[in-house]
């Protein structure tokens, strides 16, 4: 069954779509094999969450659309997952914020580097950096340390869709405001972010760029107080109680 095939009212259809999505990314060499049991990780979570955008997360996207419109040098970093699930989704993201799109990865070849950026290209993006990295991320001895001089190494805004930890401290230590997509709040990743967006990125992406366009021309002033207000901790804990106990979308239980 193609990704076409599927009806849209069928009850599992995002998840169906997801798989095929991240299957199909691995048949061009955009996903690796590792990214196949982290989906399936991902999903585990979005089931217990609801498989639905929670208020908390709602906020989060929105704070995550503040930062991004504010920031002097935004950055979308890409690996083969978000390649493959959301590439639409994260150059219209990209164009509303201006951000630079960067491809990052842990199982790094030059061909999957490669493969990736086309991919972005066929889907409309104009530039995609990250191919020859010549700066490293301080403490970072992964294939993920490697970085663009005009890309996340410059970055003051990260956004990273289905992130890894040791990269999220890492950041964090280069003193980058970091926003990441993470369906897991107990992982490094969402524990370490200034803004833990705890949701499926098919859903994230979307609704971030919803809240840019609707934030776009709001006063800095108001850009900050948005920023302010947001409690981490808060939304953290909010996506732990959906995940142990269920409940209405309310979370205030």
């Amino acid at each position: 069954m193609s990704e076409i095939d599927i009806p849209p009212d069928h009850p599992r259809y995002e998840s169906l779509v997801t798989r095929h999505r991240i299957e199909d990314g691995v048949e061009k060499g955009i996903t690796s094999l590792q990214g196949l049991i982290a989906e399936g990780r991902g999903e585990a979570f979005d089931y217990l969450l609801g498989e639905g955008t929670i208020d908390s997360a709602a906020r989060a996207e929105r704070v995550a659309a503040a930062h991004l419109l504010r920031a002097d040098r935004p950055v979308l970093s890409v690996n083969g997952n978000a390649a493959a699930l959301v590439p639409d989704e994260l150059i219209e993201l990209a164009s509303v914020t201006e951000a630079k799109l960067e491809v990052n990865l842990f199982d790094r070849t030059a061909e999957r580097v490669e493969a990736i950026a086309s991919h972005l290209r066929e889907h409309g993006a104009e530039e995609v950096l990250g191919l020859d990295p010549t700066e490293r991320i301080p403490g970072l001895s992964s294939e993920r340390g490697k970085v663009d001089a005009e890309g996340i190494y410059a970055a003051d805004v990260v956004l990273v869709p289905i992130e890894d930890g040791d990269r999220a401290e890492a950041l964090a230590a280069m003193g980058k405001t970091e926003i990441v997509i993470d369906l897991n709040p107990f992982s490094r990743s969402a524990r370490h972010a200034q803004v833990p967006v705890i949701d499926n990125a098919l859903r994230a992406i979307p609704n971030v760029t919803t809240h840019a366009r609707e934030l776009t021309d709001i006063s800095r002033a108001e850009s900050e107080e948005i920023i302010e207000n947001f409690d981490r901790e808060a939304c953290l804990n909010a996506a732990e109680r959906r995940i142990r106990t269920g409940g209405s979308n309310d979370e205030t239980g």
